[in-house]
């Protein structure tokens, strides 16, 4: 296997990204700014970038990490290249790997979560809120850049409604580069979530 292929999963971190592939989000350029930003900063951390393989701002990410030489990974819903491109009108041009797993939207998200160390959302629709709940209930760190409208504007409004706590492990900034700066510390010097069947153990007991 590849010798530069298995440096990047054996020994790099990986952070997820997830947001708007369509919708109003998608309609203002500073949120197309942002996520190429984002994506810039994640490779300059030397982190993976992983995230759907959709068009829009997560794909904006993509191309923001690629530009400044980082490694993009997508977890595409399609069971193959063609039907990633022919019915999910989806890129394939950014990324070093695509994981062509056949699951369609939903459950990919839950694999897109478990690649990623940590997942940042940013802008989003209904989507991205599924992305979000999973990854809280997983026990992923997760940022949250509140510059970007959208879910990512309202994440600590939904958090209050449904009667659960921050805690430690959610990150809130308008700057991609403080976010990222901020993930990558807590991920190489905090605890990680432990599971046991599907649910976090004696609730959110962590190891090193």
């Amino acid at each position: 296997m590849n010798e530069n292929f298995c440096t990047h999963f054996a020994t790099r971190l990986r952070i997820g990204v997830m947001g708007s592939a369509q919708g109003p989000s998608m309609t203002y350029k500073k949120n197309t700014e942002l996520a190429m930003q984002l994506g810039q900063e994640i490779a300059k951390s030397g982190s993976v970038l992983v995230n759907g393989a959709c068009p829009g701002l997560p794909n904006d990410a993509a191309i923001g990490a690629k530009n400044a030489g980082g490694f993009v990974m997508g977890v595409s819903p399609a069971f193959s290249q063609r039907e990633h491109i022919e019915k999910y009108n989806s890129p394939v041009d950014p990324y070093d790997l695509i994981l062509y797993t056949g699951m369609g939207l939903m459950e990919r998200d839950i694999l897109n979560i478990r690649f990623s160390d940590a997942v940042i959302i940013l802008g989003g629709g209904i989507g991205t809120l599924n992305e979000f709940t999973v990854a809280f209930d997983e026990g992923r760190y997760i940022g949250v850049l509140t510059s970007a409208d959208g879910v990512s504007s309202h994440v600590e409004e939904i958090i209050e409604m449904c009667h659960r706590e921050k805690g430690d492990r959610i990150f809130f900034s308008e700057s991609p580069e403080e976010l990222v700066k901020t993930l990558t510390i807590a991920l190489e010097t905090g605890p990680r979530v432990v599971t046991e069947d599907e649910r976090i153990v004696s609730k959110y007991t962590f190891l090193k």
